[in-house]
């Protein structure tokens, strides 16, 4: 199979509208990887199969090359420090499973460097949910509006976290954020400025 922009494209529509739904409660985990493969095999001209082949399809294909190219930015470093040097306690608030999310802090040098770590697996509920972040302020024993919520995904990290009552700045990397959007950072480069600016110290 060639891997045409078409069928990435529509790999990546496939993967937003069920791990949408997954976020939402309407379908289990697993399932919602199934419902990405069913929708994106027939595109590429290859058989669909039960559900233990869609399982063992997803494990030994897509997961293997997903973990082999985990790789971390190169202003993650300049982050850590900024929080650090403001004296913030930070949580990790991410909308996958607890042993991936592990396996990747771990494969990136990051374990016990960023934590406590919550998975929308481990906690049942995710983002934008606002039980997902009251769990995350919890975790660092801050109230909401006291808590600062740093994301790449706008509907997701920066308006569920606004509607939770916490401030949120989009990490809008690729500068494709909405337009009005003034909370926003191009680079965890920037984070130090931002929380000086902010008065986000101890």
């Amino acid at each position: 199979m060639t891997l045409t922009p078409a069928l990435s494209d529509a790999w990546a529509r496939a993967e937003d509208r069920h791990h949408r739904a997954w976020r939402e409660g309407r379908v289990p985990f697993d399932e919602h990887r199934r419902r990405r493969l069913r929708e994106f095999l027939p595109l590429a001209g290859l058989p669909v199969g039960d559900d233990a082949r869609l399982d063992e399809l997803f494990a030994a294909g897509y997961l293997t090359a997903y973990r082999r190219h985990w790789r971390g930015y190169d202003d993650v470093e300049a982050g850590l420090t900024a929080v650090a040097d403001a004296g913030l306690r930070i949580a990790l608030l991410t909308n996958g499973m607890p042993e991936q999310q592990h396996a990747k802090l771990a494969a990136l040098g990051l374990s016990g460097r960023v934590g406590p770590v919550l998975t929308a697996g481990g906690l049942g509920v995710a983002k934008p949910r606002r039980e997902a972040f009251a769990a995350a302020c919890a975790a660092v024993g801050t109230p909401a509006s006291a808590t600062l919520h740093l994301g790449d995904d706008h509907p997701v990290d920066v308006a569920g976290a606004r509607a939770a009552g916490l401030r949120a700045v989009h990490l809008d990397r690729t500068g494709t954020g909405p337009p009005g959007e003034t909370e926003r950072l191009a680079s965890l480069h920037e984070l130090a400025t931002y929380l000086d600016t902010a008065r986000l110290r101890r």
